[in-house]
């Protein structure tokens, strides 16, 4: 490796070349290859091939259509040609012609339109929060089932589809809270509350509260405690759902106060006002809580 300068000095008959593809520069009579690099202005690629990328970059498109068509959506190609190559009769090209513009009008409608622009939303919804497939399935299905019950009129698409992703959430035993729902859609909490009892009682929905132990692994993580901890912060729990002290507390609430007995008892420095960043309980709910489970520890 030389500088340029220099190396100008040493070749006269110097013509730099630019290698495209590693960003290097070289002298094209001697071969050194300078210091300098080029910087690709194209797409972060992050290596993959420019048919890859592409695919990648729709791949949220496809699932809002897929999900928009309840999994049976077709794409037909603008070339009037078969699988092998062949162009299609006269017969054929004009029956192609019309299920290319029902296809597009179908697309442009106003119904078909708000689920395209909803199911969007969800997905992005599926990769704030990390939901499976499934979840992200059942949450379609209630959209639909909400839309066909014109429960959306005056109601705007986004908070109702907060409020369906989590009562999917709730029916599939997915751990996941009221507040993450709402910083993920961007929607108030009392708004998902509000339209969390509306669609309940008029979808007919009767979800089973969240189990305190289901929110220990996600708060250990976090404040990253040993796995002795955490067995000891659901032995915890067993015992406060035995003795009926689970029931009517807010599930998140318990497992923090449980992490937090579990951290003491094993003298690993965790602060309740860490554990209540983590989980969104505030730090006088969780010292309620622990003295709770301390009292049951005594008896």
């Amino acid at each position: 490796m030389s500088d340029e300068s220099t190396h100008q000095k040493n070749c006269k008959n110097a013509l730099l070349v630019t290698d495209v593809i590693t960003g290097e520069i070289s002298c094209n009579n001697c071969g050194v290859v300078l210091s300098e690099k080029v910087i690709d202005f194209g797409p972060e690629n992050i290596g993959q091939t420019k048919e890859a990328y592409q695919s990648n970059a729709r791949t949220g498109q496809k699932i809002s259509l897929k999900m928009a068509d309840m999994g049976l959506f077709t794409i037909i190609q603008s070339q009037d040609k078969d699988s092998t190559g062949k162009p299609l009769s006269g017969h054929n090209k004009r029956s192609f012609y019309r299920l290319r513009m029902w296809d597009r009008n179908s697309r442009s409608a106003v119904t078909k339109q708000s689920l395209l622009n909803a199911f969007t939303l969800l997905d992005g919804l599926r990769s704030k929060l990390g939901l499976p497939e499934h979840v992200v399935e059942k949450s379609a299905y209630l959209f639909r089932k909400v839309k066909r019950k014109k429960l959306l009129l005056g109601r705007s698409n986004r908070a109702v589809l907060c409020a369906v992703v989590y009562i999917a959430c709730r029916l599939t035993d997915t751990p996941r809270t009221i507040t993450d729902v709402a910083k993920a859609g961007g929607v108030k909490n009392k708004i998902i509350y509000r339209l969390y009892r509306l669609l309940a009682s008029n979808l007919d929905i009767h979800s089973k509260s969240y189990s305190p132990d289901e929110f220990i692994t996600r708060i250990s993580n976090e404040v990253m405690i040993s796995e002795k901890t955490k067995r000891d912060a659901r032995k915890i729990l067993e015992i406060g759902q035995k003795k009926g002290l689970n029931e009517g507390k807010h599930p998140m609430s318990m497992a923090a106060a449980a992490v937090y007995l579990g951290s003491q008892r094993n003298n690993e420095k965790v602060s309740q006002m860490n554990i209540s960043r983590v989980s969104g309980i505030s730090a006088v709910t969780i010292r309620n809580r622990v003295k709770e489970l301390e009292a049951l520890q005594t008896k």
